[in-house]
């Protein structure tokens, strides 16, 4: 291994193998602060405009078909340029990427705050989509090229994976109090002070690695990625909005079947210095991750917008009122996440993983019990602490697993495939359940009725539950057995906390 240190003993600026430091870097406080907000405004600008969408039709004029585009431009962009966004930040370094992502996040925020139309609005979302494509996988990327492989790595990915996990439900609540008591545009002013905190603690914190910003990026790859992972969000969109057998649909998901199997082709066979070296995939905890976080993405995303809907358009909530009942579920993640450490030192990862997700099906499934005269305490509180323990139980050690062993010259890659997994899995999920709520509340012959409004939100729990139960299977048959080094990450986590 080659490691430099700059002359004043900050994280090494190159490093052209796989190996690890042997020791935790100065300043690691810092650096694990700055990726940790990065990551937590990425992650809260996908549900922080939910609850706001009300305001922000009455405000600004949105018919009620493109509202859902205030939603939907942020995670087109998004999801469709991560893979991307986490090479990229391999190549050019991974200060210039971050702080490149920030100033982008920043403005697009004050230009939405500022919007006077919705296609002002929609294109600022689609702004911030851009800078989140860059900033989330770069925030992981920063952990695994900085801290050394072991403890030390695995406590700051436990800390990264429980903001992840919790920053939907940090958004809801974050979104709720912003609208109630200042107005819908502080849903997006909110990311300038963040943003202002951020850049300084990257500038002072971060350092490049500059033997790998030789190496050339894979332009072709990187269109046919792009395009073929944007024309899947777009499909999903679409099936959300119209149906699956409507025409936009039909051709995004026929462009993108066609596109995906070029970029393979051409990542296999045509280049050197592939985007993604698919070779990477035959490393067992890799694709056990990422097809766990796929399942994970869809049920979570789906979730919460299916739970933010039956708060606020069945129970009535305000919308401040709508977002502090997502407070037990933030405090639930941590407690999951806690609670994991002992369970994966003593049985490992596959029990710790799997485990996590039976206790957040059973919390989905508590949720399609919901009814019209339900109450906070009576039937939304236990599958909201059920669901989020379990969760936070799982993130920690899957993303550690994940990310466990991999060279740093590829920390980008496996950064960007878990963050693509992630955020496709959520466009898959909440287009599909969109579907399966509209189809079981037309079913019950009631209209729109508050009946069949229920009867649809209950059916979609119960998918949801599926999908999460089918990532305990998979996780229960595939993860490797016996203690690995996700436990350390557990364990690292509940002593730091």
């Amino acid at each position: 291994m080659r490691d430099s240190q700059s002359a004043e003993g900050r994280p090494g600026r190159a490093v052209t193998d796989g190996a690890a430091p042997a020791a935790a870097p100065p300043h690691a406080g810092l650096v694990l602060a700055t990726v940790c907000l990065c990551q937590a405004m990425v992650v809260l600008d996908i549900s922080v405009v939910n609850v706001a969408l009300p305001s922000i039709a009455t405000d600004l004029g949105f018919s009620q078909g493109s509202l859902s585009w205030v939603v939907n431009a942020y995670t087109l962009v998004f999801g469709g340029l991560l893979l991307l966004g986490g090479r990229i930040a391999d190549l050019i370094g991974h200060r210039r990427a971050m702080l490149a992502g920030l100033g982008l996040f920043a403005l697009a925020s004050v230009l939405g705050g500022l919007a006077q139309s919705p296609g002002e609005l929609i294109a600022a979302r689609a702004g911030q989509g851009l800078a989140g494509a860059v900033l989330a996988p770069v925030s992981l990327t920063v952990i695994m090229v900085t801290f050394p492989e072991g403890p030390v790595r695995n406590r700051a990915v436990g800390i990264w994976a429980m903001v992840a996990a919790g920053g939907s439900a940090l958004g809801v609540l974050l979104g709720g109090l912003l609208t109630d008591l200042l107005d819908w545009r502080w849903v997006l002013f909110v990311n300038v002070p963040i943003v202002a905190v951020t850049a300084p603690l990257a500038w002072r914190s971060i350092h490049e690695t500059r033997a790998l910003a030789r190496r050339r990026l894979d332009v072709p790859g990187a269109i046919l990625g792009t395009a073929g992972i944007t024309l899947l969000v777009y499909a999903m969109v679409q099936a959300g909005d119209h149906s699956w057998t409507s025409t936009g649909t039909v051709i995004g998901l026929v462009g993108a079947a066609v596109l995906g199997a070029a970029f393979l082709a051409w990542e296999q066979w045509g280049t050197r210095e592939p985007l993604v070296r698919l070779n990477i995939f035959t490393v067992r905890t890799v694709w056990v991750a990422n097809a766990v976080v796929v399942f994970i993405g869809a049920a979570t995303v789906a979730g919460f917008y299916f739970a933010s809907l039956f708060l606020q358009d069945v129970l009535h909530y305000s919308p401040i009122k709508a977002g502090a009942a997502f407070l037990p579920f933030c405090f639930g993640i941590v407690v999951g996440a806690r609670f994991s450490s002992t369970i994966a030192a003593r049985f490992g990862n596959r029990v710790t993983i799997s485990g996590g997700l039976v206790l957040g099906a059973v919390g989905m499934l508590l949720f399609s019990r919901l009814h019209a005269d339900s109450t906070f305490l009576s039937g939304f509180l236990l599958p909201s602490v059920l669901a989020s323990i379990g969760i936070g139980a799982c993130m920690v050690s899957n993303t550690t697993m994940g990310t466990s062993g991999v060279a740093h010259h590829e920390a980008g890659l496996v950064s960007g495939l878990l963050n693509t997994s992630r955020q496709c899995g959520g466009s898959i999920g909440l287009a599909a359940l969109s579907t399966v709520a509209v189809s079981a509340a037309d079913g019950t012959g009631h209209g729109d009725s508050l009946q069949a409004i229920v009867h649809g939100y209950d059916r979609a729990f119960q998918v949801t539950a599926l999908l999460v139960l089918a990532a305990a299977v998979l996780a229960a048959l595939f993860t490797p057995t016996g203690r690995t080094r996700a436990a350390d990450a557990v364990d690292a986590v509940s002593k730091g906390s």
